[in-house]
């Protein structure tokens, strides 16, 4: 080949491969980071179930912080309360090459392969609400303190029934980690000396679906007909026990105390069914997860008790123990009742 056929031929190739290259995209998706699309890192939430008010809220703070913070929010929730729905998610999140998955978890263990595999993956795992054992999880974003939620419900209702009667609890799936943790409150609360006349008779569980709480309210009421108060630590269940207690006239008769969302409780807190009630913004909740997870995949949190971080409107929040993990603690219990729910029901 003589030499101007050899340099026909270089530049030949060279201008194939220089058309090559202009013809691929900047920035295409198999060459950003991962988390990342167009350069925007992808955050992404897992909560409890759809159709869950509570849950929507929680996912809506977690989307504004995302937002705040310049990235992806990616909301997601199965059907029904359950683990598997939930592992389901987090596999395609993992081929999704998000940055971090947040989750309110259905079951405490069940989620601990799905999750380590994500981790390993290099992909940010923080819990909400409903925990997460700690192999599980960087951090977790807690309500409140479980014991000060777990021993004030029971405080309020012994306060109802006068110190005296059986009540029951209507919570909502047998494996939610944050309802068995304050339910155990409970009845450390009730091995007290001044609830000695109250007896908790029955645990039931509405699976935090609305007909079911009502089936398991009105099985109370028949099973336990001197029975004087339900506890509903699940907006759900207290929600579906207002309404149940409300259609049966049994205003004063039975008490209802839990935590509820203002908006689906003003009625039934208007019109007696429950004297007052606790939660916390489940807003809130959400935002802070988006916080920490920003915090996480920047590197400025990691996790470990003692370290503090900014959370936006929330101000600075710092990591402290749990057991043998961490946890990022909202706020205490907020009560509710007649003198301040007209301006809460407006708000969530």
């Amino acid at each position: 080949m003589n030499s101007k056929h050899w340099l026909m031929k270089v530049l030949s190739m060279s201008l194939i491969v220089l058309l090559a290259a202009c013809s691929s995209p900047a920035g295409n998706s198999s060459q950003a980071p991962a988390g990342t699309s167009e350069g925007t890192k992808k955050y992404a939430i897992i909560g409890r179930s759809t159709g869950n008010p509570y849950v929507e809220k929680e996912l809506e703070g977690f989307k504004n912080a995302i937002q705040e913070l310049g990235g992806e929010a990616i909301l997601k929730a199965p059907e029904q309360a359950t683990a598997e729905g939930q592992i389901q998610m987090i596999e395609e999140l993992i081929s999704q090459q998000v940055a971090v998955i947040a989750v309110a978890s259905n079951d405490q263990d069940a989620l601990q392969p799905a999750l380590k595999k994500a981790m390993e993956r290099g992909i940010k795992v923080l819990s909400l609400d409903s925990a997460v054992n700690p192999q599980s999880r960087m951090v977790h974003i807690n309500q409140a303190d479980p014991e000060r939620i777990g021993r004030v419900q029971v405080q309020a209702i012994a306060q109802m029934i006068g110190g005296q009667g059986e009540i029951a609890v209507l919570s909502a799936t047998s494996t939610a980690q944050n309802q068995n943790l304050w339910i155990e409150w409970m009845k450390k609360e009730l091995e007290q000396p001044q609830y000695k006349e109250i007896k908790l008779v029955k645990v039931a569980y509405g699976d935090d679906l609305r007909d079911k709480s009502v089936a398991e309210t009105e099985a109370l009421l028949k099973t336990y007909p001197d029975l004087k108060g339900i506890i509903a630590p699940t907006t759900v269940g207290i929600a579906a026990a207002g309404k149940v207690l409300s259609d049966k006239g049994l205003q004063g008769k039975v008490q209802l105390t839990g935590l509820g969302l203002p908006s689906e409780m003003a009625e039934y807190i208007d019109n007696g069914v429950c004297q007052w009630m606790y939660l916390w913004n489940p807003v809130d909740v959400g935002y802070l997860a988006g916080y920490a997870a920003d915090a996480l995949v920047k590197g400025t949190l990691s996790g470990k008790p003692g370290e503090k971080f900014s959370a936006g409107r929330l101000g600075e929040k710092e990591v402290v123990a749990d057991g043998v993990g961490s946890q990022i603690m909202l706020g205490d219990p907020f009560k509710f009742d007649q003198g301040n729910i007209a301006e809460w029901k407006a708000v969530y």
